[in-house]
Formats: C-alpha cells, sequence, structure tokens
C-alpha cells in the first residue's frame, strides 16, 4: 500500500479564500486556572463550479447547504460551551463532546490543540465528556461532522489560551509580550529565559468571564496539522491495555446477558424454569425485563449458560412470518413514479436491490449501570449521550439531574452506536435487580437482533438526446431508516417517534446529503420509506453506497450508448472541478484502460458528501479459478485485486488517520458489492456472529490499495469518517459488469446463492462457541 499526495488542487476549484488570519471572538472564563471557550461565527459553504454540459442541472440542495452545515449551525448556540483548560502541571486539557469507537477523533482533536498552542501532542490530554444536557445539540458523533464542527471552536479557544499565556509570560519575565513567543509548553523570552506554561496557568486566568478577540495562526505556519501522525492509543489498543466499556471495574457490577427470543423483536410471554436456573453456578439474578429474560452473574460464561438454559414461550416479532421476498414486495409497492415519462429521448431504466446489511461493530453491544434509588450512573460507547441521558431517567423514574451518563471509547461504531439500547437494557436490568450490572450483547443478539442497514431499492431512469442527456432520475425507497435519536437530545429525538416524525427526518438527511454529481439535465433524487418493523439504523454513510452504486452503474451505461469511455464521459459531465480532479487522479495513478486479462477488468466510482469530493478506480478477478477457489463455510466470488482511491476532504489534519478510513470504507464497500448480508427467514435473520456473515475477509481483501490524498486549498476539512464507501462501491458494481458483461439486479452479488454454512438454531439463543480451531490453522 503506499499513500500519495499531489502537488496542488486542480485548477479553478471555486474555492473560498483562506480565513486562517480572520479575527475570531473567545471568552476568558473566571476560573482559578486559565480556562478558554469560542465563540462560533457563521461561515460561508463549499461553492461548486459548473461543467460544461449542454443541458446543465440546477444547483442541489448540498451544493448550497449541507447535513454538515445543519449539524454545525445546530451546535452554534452553545460553542461558547466547550473549554479548554491549562493545567498547573503544564499540560492541556480539553473534554470533547463527542465519541471516540475507532475513528481517531482523540488524536486528532490533540493535533488541533497543540497546532494553535505550540504543543507536542502528547502534551494535550483529549478526554471524552460525559453527557452535558445544556450542549443541546452540540454533543452528537454522526454524519462525519466532528472535525468539521469542533475544528474552528477549538482553534479559536486554544489561540485565545496560548494568547493569554503569552501576556502572563511577558509580564513575569518583563518584556513586550510582541517579543515572547512559545514551543513544547514554554513561553520564551529575550536571553534564553523561560517560563512553562503550568507556571503560568494561574496567572493567566481570569477573575470574570469576559469576550476577547483573537487571530488564528495562518495555515503556512502549521507543523502540527497536515503531518502523519499514529492514533495516540495505538499502543494500548495492539497491546490490549485499552479499556473498553466492558474493561472497567466498576463496583458490584456483575456480568449480564439476555436471553432473547427467536424472532426479530420477539417479547417473553412466560418462563418455566427460573427457579432452576436462579440456582445454577455463579448465578446472582434472573429477572424477566421487556426485551427477553435477563441473567446476572459472577462470569459472563455463567452467564450465558443459564440464558441457554432458560425455557421461555415467546410472543411472535414484528416481522413475524416474512422474509426477503415477503418484504422487497412491500418495498416495490412504495416506489416512487419517475416525472419524466421514458421516450422523451433514449430512455434507459434500470432497477437495483440491495439486501439487509448488519451493522454490527467489532466491540458487541454493551453498557454498564448503577441504579440506586436516588440516582443512576450509566457506562457506555454511546455517540448520542444527552438523549440517551433524556430516556434512561424515564426508565429508573428520576430526574434527568439524577442521571449521570459517562461516555466511553468505543471499539467500533458506524453509525450502531447512535443508539443507546444497551444502556437502556442496562439501566432496566439494574433497578430490576437494584444490583449494578455490566451488561453484553452476544454475537448472535448483534446479528438477529440488533441494528441493519435496511433493504432497499434504487430505480434509475436518464433520458439521452444526441451529446447531452436530457434527465436523470432516481427514486430510492427502502424499510425505515431509525434516525430516532434525532440531533441528539430529548426534543428532537421525541419528536421522530411521532408519527411520521422519522420520516420527515429522513427525508431531511436525504435531501442534505444526495447529489447526482454531473450535469444530467433535469435531474431529480426522491426517497420514501415504507416499513417501521426492523431494528435500522444510519449505518456507515446512511443512503449514499446505495445510491451511488444505482447511480454510477446507470453513468457507465449512458456513457455506452453515448459512445464513450467511461472515464471520459464522466470528465465532461462532472460538476467541479474538485471531482475532475479526483477522477484524474484515480486515472492516472491507477492506469485507466490498460490491458486486463479475460474476466477481469477495472471500473470507475465517483463521489461527493461532506464537503469533500472521491473517485475510485477499482480492478476485479472474476475468472472461474478466482471466483470458485473452496472455502471453508465461506463465500468466494469475484476478488478485488487492486483500488486507487483519490480523495479531497479540504483541509487535512492526520494524513494517516484519513488514509486509514478510506482503507476501512473501501473494506466496507467490498462487503456491501460482493459479499455481506443477512438473510431473513420466518421472522428471524439466519445469521448468528461473524463467522457466517460474510464481511471482507482477508483473501478478498485487495492486494494493492493506493490512497491519494489531493491537495486543497480548502480553509477547514470536511467530513471523513464515512467518505471511503459511495465511490468505491459504484466501482466495484461497474467493474464487475466489464468483467462478465452481467448488470447484477441485487447486492451484494453473491445473496441468493446457498447459504455455505449450516445455520445455527433460534433456541438456545447463544450458538456454542467452536473449539476445534486449532484444526484450521496453518
Amino acid at each position: 500500500m503506499a499513500n500519495h499526495r499531489l502537488a496542488s488542487p486542480p485548477a479553478e476549484t471555486g474555492l473560498r479564500r483562506s480565513v486562517g488570519r480572520r479575527k475570531f471572538l473567545g471568552y476568558l472564563i473566571a476560573a482559578p486556572t486559565l480556562v478558554v471557550a469560542a465563540e462560533l461565527a457563521r461561515e460561508q459553504v463549499f461553492g461548486a463550479s459548473q461543467a460544461a454540459a449542454a443541458i446543465p442541472s440546477v444547483p442541489q440542495t448540498p451544493e448550497a447547504y449541507d447535513l454538515l452545515d445543519a449539524l454545525r449551525d445546530a451546535m452554534r448556540p452553545t460553542a461558547n460551551l466547550i473549554r479548554i483548560e491549562v493545567n498547573r502541571d503544564g499540560t492541556v486539557s480539553f473534554a470533547l463532546p463527542r465519541s471516540d469507537n475507532g475513528q481517531g477523533i482523540v488524536t486528532s482533536t490533540q493535533m488541533i490543540i497543540a497546532e494553535e498552542m505550540d504543543l507536542d501532542v502528547d502534551q494535550v490530554r483529549v478526554t471524552l465528556a460525559d453527557a452535558r444536557p445544556e450542549l443541546l445539540f452540540n454533543q452528537i458523533t454522526g454524519g462525519s461532522s466532528t472535525t468539521f464542527t469542533t475544528y474552528t471552536p477549538i482553534r479559536v479557544a486554544a489561540a485565545l489560551a496560548r494568547g493569554r499565556l503569552l501576556e502572563a509570560g511577558a509580564q513575569l519575565l518583563a518584556q513586550d509580550v510582541r517579543t515572547v513567543t512559545s514551543r513544547k509548553g514554554l513561553v520564551l523570552g529575550a536571553g534564553g529565559r523561560s517560563i512553562p506554561f503550568g507556571d503560568l496557568a494561574e496567572k493567566a486566568a481570569s477573575a470574570t468571564t469576559k469576550q476577547v478577540e483573537v487571530t488564528l495562526k495562518a495555515r503556512e505556519k502549521f507543523t502540527v496539522i497536515g503531518t502523519p501522525h499514529n492514533k495516540t492509543d495505538a499502543r494500548d489498543i495492539v497491546t490490549g491495555r485499552k479499556v473498553f466499556a466492558t474493561d472497567l471495574q466498576i463496583p458490584d457490577a456483575l456480568p449480564t446477558v439476555i436471553c432473547r427470543a427467536p424472532d426479530l423483536n420477539g417479547t417473553p410471554d412466560d418462563v418455566d424454569n427460573l427457579d432452576d436456573v436462579r440456582s445454577m453456578p455463579g448465578v446472582t439474578d434472573v429477572e424477566v425485563v421487556s426485551t427477553g429474560v435477563a441473567v446476572r452473574a459472577r462470569t459472563f460464561g455463567q452467564a450465558i449458560d443459564a440464558v441457554n438454559a432458560l425455557q421461555v414461550s415467546w410472543n411472535r416479532g414484528t416481522v413475524a412470518g416474512e422474509d426477503d421476498e415477503s418484504i422487497l414486495r412491500r418495498v416495490r409497492a412504495g416506489e416512487l413514479p419517475m416525472a419524466v415519462p421514458a421516450g422523451v429521448g433514449k430512455t434507459i431504466d434500470r432497477a437495483f436491490t440491495f439486501y439487509t446489511a448488519s451493522n454490527s461493530s467489532l466491540e458487541t453491544n454493551c453498557a454498564l449501570a448503577d441504579v440506586r434509588s436516588d440516582r443512576a450512573e450509566i457506562w457506555g460507547p454511546m455517540k448520542n449521550p444527552i438523549a440517551a441521558q433524556g430516556d434512561v431517567a424515564k426508565i429508573v423514574d428520576l430526574p434527568i439531574s439524577k442521571v449521570t451518563v459517562h461516555v466511553t471509547q468505543g471499539g467500533g461504531s458506524f453509525g450502531r452506536k447512535l443508539f443507546y439500547d444497551a444502556a437502556l437494557e442496562a439501566a432496566e436490568c439494574s433497578k430490576v435487580f437494584g444490583k449494578p450490572v455490566k451488561l453484553m450483547w452476544t454475537r448472535a443478539d448483534d446479528s438477529r437482533q440488533g441494528r441493519v442497514h435496511p433493504m432497499a431499492t434504487s430505480r434509475v431512469r436518464a433520458q439521452v438526446g444526441g451529446d447531452a442527456v436530457l434527465s436523470y432520475e432516481q427514486r430510492h425507497t427502502s424499510v425505515a431508516t431509525q434516525i430516532n435519536p434525532g440531533l441528539g437530545e430529548p426534543v428532537s429525538a421525541a419528536a421522530v417517534k411521532a408519527p411520521l416524525g422519522n420520516l420527515t427526518l429522513s427525508e431531511s438527511i436525504f435531501e442534505l446529503t444526495q447529489v447526482t454529481p454531473y450535469e444530467f439535465g433535469a435531474s431529480t433524487r426522491l426517497l420514501n420509506e415504507v416499513d417501521m418493523r426492523f431494528n435500522t439504523s444510519a449505518m456507515r454513510n446512511i443512503y449514499s453506497p446505495n445510491v451511488a452504486t444505482a447511480r454510477e452503474l446507470m453513468v457507465d451505461e449512458i456513457a455506452a450508448a453515448m459512445g464513450k469511455d467511461p472515464y471520459e464521459f464522466r470528465r465532461e459531465f462532472l460538476r467541479g472541478a474538485r471531482l475532475r480532479g479526483v477522477l484524474d487522479a484515480v486515472a492516472k495513478e491507477g492506469r485507466w484502460g490498460r490491458s486486463m486479462k479475460k474476466g477481469t477488468a477495472q471500473g470507475l466510482g465517483v463521489h461527493t458528501e461532506y464537503k469533500a469530493a472521491t473517485a475510485a478506480l477499482v480492478e476485479i478477478d472474476c475468472r472461474p479459478e478466482t471466483v470458485g477457489r473452496p472455502i471453508r463455510e465461506g463465500v468466494t466470488g469475484p476478488r478485488v485485486t487492486r483500488v486507487t482511491f483519490a480523495v479531497d476532504v479540504g483541509l487535512v489534519i492526520n494524513p494517516r488517520g484519513l488514509e486509514a478510513q478510506m482503507m476501512g470504507g473501501i473494506n466496507d464497500a467490498i462487503a456491501l458489492i460482493l459479499t455481506s448480508s443477512l438473510h431473513l427467514t420466518d421472522g428471524h435473520f439466519v445469521e448468528a456472529s461473524w463467522d457466517n456473515y460474510f464481511y471482507t475477509r482477508q483473501w478478498n481483501t485487495p492486494p494493492e490499495l493506493n490512497v491519494v490524498i489531493v491537495e486543497s486549498d480548502a480553509p477547514e476539512p470536511g467530513g471523513a469518517g464515512e467518505l471511503g464507501l459511495s465511490a468505491a462501491c459504484g466501482a466495484i458494481a461497474n467493474a464487475y459488469v466489464r468483467a462478465t458483461g452481467i448488470v447484477p439486479e441485487y447486492f451484494p452479488i453473491n445473496h441468493k446463492d446457498p447459504f455455505p454454512f449450516e445455520p445455527k438454531p433460534t433456541v438456545p439463543p447463544i450458538p456454542e462457541s467452536p473449539t476445534d480451531g486449532l484444526d484450521f490453522t496453518y
């Protein structure tokens, strides 16, 4: 794998001039040591330049105002409540009101503060803030928005702190403040004299809270931002020292597991052997709760044994008797009509189905709870802690002020931990037991009862006339994507649970994220959602992977209908120099059009979102010897052998972190297009763990993966967490079509193949762990 950085951005990008030397407002906070905060002023959004198409398309909503803008505007009123503190030991502390689940935002935040304060990264201590209801919409982690929404206020606060330290240091040194500088936590004066930040923390403090003007460091003086940096917790992760939720040692919080129904969302009716199970070794408590039967024991192994011994009669679930095809019929019945009738020009119609995908993360769903009569404490990797705090308060019947929610670092999320169902269950169990609990979902729970990316269809129609695309329409229809946490606080969380509330929010997010990035004449994109009975979530990149796959497949078809090369066609019709820049980068680096063996091919995909531009060039091997390779209880199929991925994300904080995010998204894309889906049968999902849910495995990870970071003169960072999927999805699908001559009707392409494994039983609910692993090592 190689990382490449282009020398300069593409010409005529249409981006704004850097605002790095503008004046900003911050606050000195009355405190014993130096504490500072920022006020976030309104900024303009990224612009879009047009392509020279015969029939240009009208501007689309995200080109003027997108989801990132909406999230930043929502957090403006409370930006001054996010504070940086200078400690007496010379370090700087910041409680980040977001959730780090492996995406590296703790590291990038350390880098931003270190840059503005002339510190080493390890001199900055970033922790995750507890739920703070006063932050309202300013404590939600989603939509690839963390760095975009916090970049400027954190810099303003850090710059203000540095300025106060310089002033205090200049006074002690009896020198003009214009002559002193700072480096590595020292204020440096003339004659080699220096004073540590820690010695100035009290002197620089303010007796009253007051507003102050500050100037940010010029971009050309950056020494930390833009340089590759390993995650600051990387060593702890690989050595096993990193503490996740279930590693926490909370007094008397014993392992707790819930016996769950065979059906999706089934509920307990009666239990035949409660007393027998209560007497099993290590078991301390067994009680019926709203989502099943909870068991608390000395060890997780004892809790699981007890769960599997329970004899429960269950009420049927929310999709009892349903399967993939019955749900698909419901989705298709909800498809909206096209606006332009067939026959206006040469009409090209396509329809694609995207089957349900698991939103399970590497860390299983988990939370700890200690509920008492007068207070409650919750620990977990929550991305929506304010909304969680409100819902927990209802469950335990306490005022919100008596509920403390601690946000822990998590082992993966991609939207899953926007939902805090484990925290709600832990709170309920602790209340019922009257004891602290450490609740963990099993892998089977995650697969069968957890959150999923919903089944969807995407229909596309294009009308072509001469050298122009007259119209392009896309109709996306989906099982409802639950976005119930709203914007991260109780009011919007409750609003979207009201009738039609979720659909309203879903439509808003679709409109704020989806762009057809081509000059395709009359262009429309509409969403309809039809079924609320599933546990769905805003899984990584939400609608975009499906929408982009259908769109990029259609782009290749339109190019073929007009007799044009897919690369040349895209370059002619793309909206904006940034998109053409990333397309040119992958075409050059990936050697578009090079000679390929029969059964192998290249494919292209382009996507724009989160104020960024991406393009992918994928090579795929669909030859029989590759597709038919035997894999024990696994899937083979085509193999992606090479990926070249270019990204222009604006200002890059940590190139190494950005590259890692793109790599993760590419592997997600391989899974969604080729191998990974859940199968619904008689009201339940068949898959019960990662061993039979075929996420991208080592054998189908591309041997060559090149991430090209395109230099940008954008003044601020865009979003990156979800950015790697959509262009890669489209490129993989197009490569498959070019290699096989077959345009798939559904994804992943192996969904309707026979199960390559023996389905695990639903009773007992937790399958036995394998004991023969050593028999299959090499």
